[in-house]
């Protein structure tokens, strides 16, 4: 290979460099010099990498999810308005089943005690003032319609919401000899002076969450509607500071419009003076065009149909149970003084701001 002088010369052109480097030591970037365990190791390394973008666009997709809240044509199926507003409602009579120290009393009773009575133009449901010693619990009312529903557009247009210690009002949709089963909508519901707004809630068996995307103006409280899960709070929405009690009635009251729909049920807020005109002229209402709803609960996540069917529009006034009278509530929280059932004892006028008052409830179907 090499000429034998003083003069030494490469009589060859030397290798390429990969074939002068030591026979032992073949480039690790060479995929030719790979061993099994490598092109192993390769091949698993690929597999994860795939699976990854695999779940990640999976996971990003199911983030995004997103029901098709379409335009819908509405028209009035009931108008529950006029001095006849009562007439459409079975009264709630007994064992008050959240606990509350209420009496509820009948239709005829609620007429004597001026409980509940309707003009041309509102309708106004309220808690006994008179009774000074009502020792075993204060008259109240709880109205149910006679109608039950699966779907449709419902608005509620209110005037005045009960607040004050020991109360808990609610109007909301239910079906309750089958609850939970058929489900439960709470439209508007606070407690006590209710300072920190409504709270718009759903209560269902298992299988129903709300922990996808949504889009609503309100704090998520809970994602879990199952009633089962933290002491049947269900999956809450709550709303800003006027949206109940005497910051909502100083304003003049609003309009709460829930609409029901195989994609999901959402709730809009609109104060007394931002009532959109589609609803104030009775024209077919439009919740497409209202903008984003106080509460959204889409059923990316769970069977609206499945899991609400059958219900009725409720209307009550509770006094102390299992929320507004609990401890961490009643007195922590809202500052109330000694026990709520001794409040609710002999505090008669306290009541005086405890009352309901509707100028309609309208509900609409689909087309």
């Amino acid at each position: 290979m090499y000429e034998n002088s003083s003069n030494i010369r490469l009589t060859e052109a030397p290798p390429p460099y990969e074939d002068i480097k030591s026979p032992g030591s073949p480039s690790k970037a060479n995929p030719k010099y790979w061993g099994r365990k490598v092109w192993i190791g390769v091949a698993v390394g690929a597999i994860v990498i795939l699976i990854a973008v695999i779940v990640g666009a999976v996971l990003g997709v199911r983030a995004n999810a997103y029901p098709n809240y379409s335009k819908l044509t509405y028209s009035l199926a009931d108008d529950y308005s006029g001095t006849g507003f009562f007439d459409n409602f079975d009264y709630f009579t007994g064992y008050d089943p959240s606990s509350g120290f209420v009496h509820y009393v009948d239709s005829a009773g609620s007429q004597s005690l001026n409980l509940t009575y309707a003009s041309s133009s509102t309708a106004i449901l309220r808690v006994d003032t008179s009774d000074t010693d009502a020792s075993t619990g204060r008259k109240s009312v709880r109205i149910t319609s006679k109608k039950q529903y699966s779907s449709g557009l419902f608005v509620f247009d209110i005037v005045n919401t009960p607040y004050g210690c020991s109360t808990w009002p609610a109007l909301w949709l239910s079906d309750a000899s089958n609850w939970p089963t058929n489900g439960e909508i709470d439209v508007v519901e606070a407690v006590n002076g209710a300072t920190s707004g409504n709270q718009v809630t759903l209560h269902t068996t298992k299988g129903c969450e709300m922990d996808r995307k949504r889009k609503e103006t309100g704090k998520v409280l809970h994602k879990n509607c199952y009633n089962g899960t933290n002491s049947n709070a269900g999956c809450g929405v709550q709303g800003a500071e006027d949206t109940f009690g005497q910051a909502f009635n100083t304003n003049g009251g609003g309009v709460y419009a829930m609409e029901w729909r195989s994609a999901g049920i959402r709730v809009w807020f609109f104060a007394r003076s931002k009532i959109p005109s589609d609803i104030t002229t009775g024209s077919s209402p439009d919740p497409s065009s209202w903008g984003t709803a106080l509460a959204d609960f889409p059923n990316t996540d769970c069977s609206i149909s499945s899991h609400f069917r059958n219900q009725s529009i409720i209307a009550n006034i509770d006094l102390c149970g299992a929320w507004a009278g609990s401890t961490e509530v009643y007195s922590t929280q809202d500052g109330c003084p000694g026990t709520c059932t001794d409040f609710v004892t002999t505090n008669a006028t306290a009541f005086e701001t405890a009352f309901w008052e509707w100028n309609s409830w309208k509900v609409y179907t689909a087309a």
